[in-house]
C-alpha cells in the first residue's frame, strides 16, 4: 500500500487507470461473495483518495463513487456498512474546484431507503439506518457548499431526505446511547441541512416536514410536530423565519375543513414557531450584529423578521376563528335537530380548543409586536370582530386576544399609542350595545394608558379609604400628553359619560368605567384634565337624576356609586383636603341613609333598590358649589365647573345601533315648533334648543341630496338651449376670471422709474429701457 501510495502521488496521470482497475476486481469480488477482498480494494481507495489532492483526482474519484454504489446496491449489511463510511470520508474531503458533471441522485436514493431499513434482527437494523443516516449528511455536507449541485434542494431530493430523518426522530425504540442513535443523529443532520437552507430553498426545506406530519397523522397529538419545528427555527437563520410561518399558515388554510384537532395542533405549532421567532431568532440577529457598527433600526423591536408578513398571520387567524365559530354555530343547530347529544358537545367543546389556540397565538403574535405595529394590528382586529349574532364565548377569546395584543405598551406618549386611526374605530365599538364589547373597549383601553402597571391596585369598584396606602406609581404629564388630551380628551370623556347610561350594563362594566376613570386621572391628568373630569362626574350625577332617558333604577344606582368611587379616589390623589372632606361628608350620609348609592352595596346581590331618588335631598349628592370652593385656591380654573359638560357632537351615534342624544334633542326641538302659534316668535327666539337643532347635520345631509337631486333632473330633462346657455354663461364667467388672472402676471413689472397711467378706469405701468433707470448709488457697481 505504501509503494502503490508513492506511485499515486508520483505520478497522478496514473491515478484514473489505478481507479479503474480497483473498481473492476471490487465489481467481481462482490458478486464472487468474495467479501475479504472487497474489504481491502475499499481500503485501498480510501487511503488512495485520502493521499492525494490534485486535479487528477476528478476521473479517479468516478471509479470510487462507482464502487460505492455497487456497494450500497448488495444485499449484505456489512457492505452496505462499509461503503457508507467510505462515502462519509470522502465526503469530508474538501476539493479544490467544483465538479461540472457530477451527479448524486443514487446516493440520495439509496440511502434515504436505508434509513427507513426494516430488517428484521434489531441491531442490524439499526446498524443500517445509522448508516444512511451518515451518508445522508455526508451527501448534505458534500452538495450544500457546492454552487454547481444546488439541485440538492430540489424537491424530488428533498422529499427523500427530509422524511427519511424524520422518521428517524419519530422512532423512539430500543437503541444504543451516542453516535449509534438513529435518533439524534438524524436529529443532527436535520439540523446541520436546515442550517445551510438559503434564502430560496427554505421553502423546499419545510414542505416536506409539513406532508411527513399529515401522511403519518402527527397533528394529534402534536407533541413530535412541536418538537420538529422548534428545531427547524433553532437550526435556520434568524431572517428566514418568516418563511416558515407562511408555510404553516398556508397549510392551516389547506386544512381549513380538517377536523377540529388537526386544526388545533397546526394552530399551536404556529404559536410555537412565533414564540421562538420572536425571543429565540432575536438573540441570533443580536449576536450577528454585535460587531456592526449602529443601524437605524430599533433593537427594542423584536420582529423587524416579520416585515410585511403580519397583516397576512392575522388575517389568517382571523379568519379561522370566525369559520370555527361557524362550524361551531352549525354543529350546535344540527345537535338541537339531532337525537345524539353527547356527540355534539365534544364537536362543540373540539372547536373551543380551535379557538383558544388561535386567540392564544394572536395574543402572543401580536403582544411581541414593536408599539409603532400595534396600533395597526389591533385597528385591523376590530375591523374583523363579529359584532352581531355572535356567541358570548367567542366575545370573551377575541377579548383575550386584542387584550394581550395591547398588554405591555410602553409607549412614551398617548399620541403613538392611540393613533386617530386607531382611536376612532375603538370608540365607535364601544357605542355597540352590547356589554360584553364595551368592556373589550375599556379593558384595550388600560393595557394603552396605564404605562406603570397600576390597574391590579385599582380593581373592583370600591370607595378606597386610604388611596396613599396603594402607592401607585406616576410621573409627570409630559407636553406632548397634555396636547393628546386638549386634542382627544372630548373624545374619551363623551364614551365614559355614554358608557354609563347603557341599560345592559353589569357589575363589570361600571368596575371598568371606574378604573378607566383613574388610569385617567394618573396618566394624564394636570390641572386643566382634572377641572374636566369633574365636570364629567357632575354630568353623570346630573343624568341619574334627571333621569330624562328612563334608565333603570339599578343603572341609576350604579352611575352615583360610580361617581361616589371616583371623587374618592380623585380628592385623595390631588390631596386637597376641602375637597376630601366634602366628599368624605357626602359618602358617610349615604352609609347612613341611602346605601344604595355606593358601589359596596349597590353592586351587591339582591340590594334593595329604592322607588325613587330624590333631587332636593342635596345632602347626598356632590354640589358644584362646594367643590367649586374647596378648588378655588392656585392651580385650578374652578369657574368653568360652573360650566355644565356635554358630550361633543360626532357622527359615530348614526353610525351604530344607539339612538343618538343629539337625534333626541332634535325631536324635542320639532316638538317645541309645532306647538308654537307663530313662526316669526320662533325665528326670533334663540335657544339653546334651537342652536343644537342648528348644529345637526341631518338636515344639511337632506338639503343637499334633494340639490343634487334637481341637478340631475335639470341635465336629464331640459331642453338642449336651456343647458347650453347655462353652461356658455358659466364658460363665459370663467374666461373673465382668467383674463383677469392673466393680466395681473403677464404684465410688465413696475420699474423704478416706471410711469403709472390711469386710462378707461385701469390702473397701466409702462416700462422703461433698462438704460434710462435711475439707480440708487449704493446700486451701482
Amino acid at each position: 500500500m505504501e509503494k502503490l501510495t508513492f506511485y499515486a502521488v508520483s505520478a497522478p496521470e496514473k491515478l484514473d487507470r489505478i481507479g479503474a482497475y480497483l473498481a473492476e476486481r471490487l465489481s467481481r469480488d462482490v458478486v464472487r461473495h468474495r467479501y475479504g477482498y472487497v474489504v481491502i480494494a475499499m481500503e485501498a481507495l480510501d487511503q488512495l483518495l485520502m493521499a492525494c489532492h490534485s486535479q487528477s483526482i476528478k476521473p479517479f474519484v468516478e471509479s470510487f463513487l462507482h464502487m460505492v454504489a455497487k456497494l450500497l446496491e448488495s444485499r449484505e449489511p456489512d457492505l452496505q456498512v462499509l461503503g457508507t463510511n467510505s462515502f462519509v470520508k470522502f465526503a469530508n474531503i474538501e476539493e479544490d474546484t467544483p465538479s461540472y458533471h457530477r451527479r448524486y441522485d443514487f446516493f440520495v436514493s439509496q440511502f434515504s431507503a436505508m434509513c427507513h431499513s426494516t430488517h428484521e434482527d434489531t441491531e442490524t437494523r439499526t446498524r443500517i439506518r445509522v448508516a444512511g443516516i451518515k451518508g445522508l449528511q455526508g451527501v448534505v455536507r458534500k452538495t450544500v457548499n457546492d454552487e454547481l449541485q444546488a439541485i440538492i434542494w430540489e424537491p424530488q431530493h428533498m422529499d427523500k431526505l427530509i422524511p427519511s430523518m424524520l422518521f428517524n426522530m419519530q422512532d423512539d425504540a430500543e437503541h444504543n446511547d451516542g453516535e449509534e442513535n438513529p435518533a439524534a443523529l438524524a436529529e443532527s443532520c436535520f439540523r446541520e441541512l436546515l442550517g445551510r437552507a438559503a434564502y430560496g430553498n427554505m421553502n423546499n426545506a419545510v414542505r416536506p416536514v409539513l406532508v411527513h406530519l399529515d401522511n403519518h397523522r402527527l397533528w394529534d397529538p402534536n407533541e413530535f410536530a412541536v418538537s420538529c419545528f422548534r428545531i427547524i427555527m433553532y437550526s435556520i437563520q434568524a431572517q428566514h423565519s418568516h418563511h416558515v410561518i407562511q408555510q404553516v399558515l398556508g397549510h392551516l388554510d389547506a386544512h381549513n375543513k380538517n377536523t377540529p384537532r388537526v386544526r388545533a395542533g397546526i394552530v399551536q405549532v404556529l404559536l410555537e414557531t412565533v414564540a421562538i421567532a420572536a425571543k429565540g431568532s432575536v438573540g441570533m440577529i443580536q449576536e450577528s450584529k454585535r460587531n456592526e457598527p449602529p443601524s437605524f433600526e430599533n433593537e427594542n423591536s423584536p420582529n423587524l423578521w416579520l416585515g410585511p408578513t403580519v397583516l397576512e398571520v392575522f388575517n389568517t387567524l382571523l379568519k379561522h376563528l370566525r369559520m370555527s365559530v361557524d362550524f361551531e354555530l352549525g354543529e350546535s343547530s344540527r345537535r338541537n335537530s339531532a337525537s345524539s347529544v353527547s356527540s355534539g358537545r365534544s364537536k362543540e367543546s373540539e372547536e373551543r380548543i380551535v379557538q383558544n389556540a388561535i386567540i392564544q397565538t394572536i395574543g402572543f403574535f401580536g403582544g411581541n409586536l414593536p408599539d409603532y405595529q400595534r396600533a395597526e394590528v389591533m385597528m385591523f382586529i376590530m375591523g374583523k370582530v363579529p359584532v352581531y349574532g355572535t356567541p358570548c364565548h367567542t366575545l370573551d377569546t377575541v377579548k383575550i386576544g386584542s387584550c394581550t395584543v395591547t398588554s405591555g405598551f410602553k409607549s412614551k406618549t398617548m399620541a403613538a399609542a392611540l393613533p386617530p386611526p386607531f382611536l376612532d374605530p375603538l370608540f365607535s365599538i364601544s357605542l355597540m350595545e352590547d356589554s360584553e364589547l364595551r368592556q373589550l373597549v375599556l379593558e384595550i383601553l388600560h393595557n394603552i394608558i396605564d404605562r406603570h402597571d397600576n390597574r391590579a391596585k385599582l380593581r373592583g369598584i370600591r370607595i378606597i379609604p386610604n388611596v396613599a396606602a396603594l402607592k401607585i406609581k406616576r410621573e409627570k404629564i409630559s407636553k406632548q400628553d397634555v396636547a393628546f388630551m386638549k386634542k382627544h380628551g372630548q373624545q374619551l370623556y363623551r364614551h365614559i359619560y355614554l358608557g354609563s347610561k347603557e341599560e345592559d350594563n353589569v357589575h363589570k362594566n361600571f368596575e371598568l368605567l371606574f378604573t378607566t376613570l383613574a388610569v385617567l386621572t394618573i396618566e394624564l391628568a394636570n390641572e386643566e384634565v382634572v377641572i374636566d373630569l369633574i365636570r364629567l362626574a357632575i354630568a353623570l350625577q346630573e343624568m341619574a337624576l334627571v333621569n330624562e332617558e328612563n334608565m333603570p333604577m339599578f343603572i341609576r344606582c350604579g352611575i352615583m356609586a360610580l361617581v361616589a368611587a371616583y371623587l374618592n379616589f380623585l380628592s385623595q390623589m390631588i390631596a386637597n383636603p376641602p375637597f376630601c372632606q366634602h366628599v368624605s361628608k357626602v359618602i358617610e350620609l349615604r352609609n347612613m341613609d341611602a346605601p344604595y348609592l355606593l358601589p359596596e352595596h349597590i353592586f351587591r346581590d339582591k340590594c334593595p333598590l329604592p322607588e325613587s331618588l330624590d333631587k332636593e335631598d342635596r345632602v347626598l349628592y356632590f354640589q358644584t358649589a362646594d367643590m367649586a370652593e374647596c378648588l378655588a385656591g392656585p392651580g385650578y380654573n374652578a369657574e368653568r365647573l360652573s360650566i355644565p359638560y356635554v358630550p361633543q357632537v360626532t357622527d359615530e351615534d348614526r353610525l351604530t345601533r344607539r339612538k343618538s342624544f343629539v337625534d333626541t334633542i332634535s325631536l324635542q326641538v320639532d316638538i317645541v315648533s309645532n306647538n308654537l302659534p307663530d313662526k316669526s316668535q320662533l325665528a326670533e327666539e334663540i335657544t339653546f334648543e334651537t342652536l343644537k337643532k342648528a348644529i345637526d347635520t341631518t338636515g344639511l345631509e337632506e338639503q343637499e341630496r334633494e340639490k343634487r337631486r334637481q341637478v340631475m333632473e335639470k341635465f336629464q330633462k331640459a331642453p338642449f338651449e336651456e343647458i347650453a346657455a347655462h353652461c356658455e354663461s358659466k364658460a363665459n364667467m370663467l374666461h373673465d376670471r382668467l383674463a383677469q388672472i392673466f393680466e395681473l402676471t403677464i404684465r410688465p413689472p413696475p420699474s423704478p422709474s416706471g410711469v403709472v397711467s390711469i386710462s378707461a378706469g385701469h390702473t397701466q405701468h409702462q416700462s422703461v429701457p433698462v438704460y434710462e433707470m435711475k439707480f440708487p448709488d449704493l446700486c451701482v457697481y
